[in-house]
């Protein structure tokens, strides 16, 4: 079992950065590969971006390519996704998730989200 715990959302303008943090528990963490996702009013959660557990890999949406860089510190248990240039379409519930299929991202452990709110 997992426990995730996402901070760091906001309310920012279009253009501002912010930066996500996901403190997770467990002693096995640099075995977890770890993402993002993020659901919208009224639209389907969708995969935003994830890492491996030694962070040799990393895939991307292209909707977030070039603007948000995901990253982890397996010493601190805790995966970050910085995100600049920020637009209003990336306001959602973002949300970090564990452990999950690389491919299919089924399965995995979930946060509880953290809003993030970007105005134009």
């Amino acid at each position: 079992q997992v426990q995730l715990v996402e901070t760091g959302g906001g309310l920012v303008q279009a253009g501002d950065s912010l930066r996500l943090s996901c403190a997770a528990s467990g002693r096995t963490f640099s075995s977890y590969v770890m993402g993002w996702f993020r659901q919208a009013p009224g639209k389907e959660r969708e995969f935003v971006e994830a890492i491996s557990g030694f962070g040799t890999r990393t895939k991307y949406a292209d909707s977030v390519k070039g603007r948000f860089t995901i990253s982890r510190d397996n010493a601190g248990n805790t995966v970050y996704l910085q995100m600049n240039s920020l637009k209003p379409e990336d306001t959602a519930v973002y949300y970090c998730a564990a452990d999950f299929n690389w491919s299919t991202y089924e399965r995995g452990f979930w946060g509880q989200g953290t809003q993030v709110t970007v105005s134009s």
